[in-house]
């Protein structure tokens, strides 16, 4: 009895030996691929970034022949809107209201 209560307690050591060398092998290969993972998408962003610089203003010229009418109505209301528009009053300081 005494013989398999050892070999199950050797047994159980190591179970848990390599159940340790296995969670300390997980959360190293966990934080390298976090780092590698981060160190993506920074780059990820920085070319993203620089790419959409250079499409963007290919893809606005691109789309203008089809935004010039509409931009062009939007001109034309602006300004008829700031044509009939009053000059605004000039603020009066009298005597009398300065005091208040």
């Amino acid at each position: 009895m005494i013989a398999i209560f050892v070999v199950v307690m050797l047994f159980t050591m190591l179970w848990l030996i390599g159940s340790l060398i296995g969670v300390i092998f997980k959360l190293t290969f966990a934080l390298i691929g976090g780092l590698f993972s981060i160190v993506g998408a920074v780059l990820g962003l920085v070319f993203g970034g620089v790419a959409l610089m250079i499409v963007a203003p290919i893809v606005a010229l691109a789309l203008l022949p089809l935004c010039l009418p509409v931009l062009l109505l939007v001109a034309v209301i602006w300004a008829i809107a700031r044509a009939a528009r009053q000059p605004a009053a000039a603020a009066t300081v009298t005597p009398n209201t300065a005091a208040r």
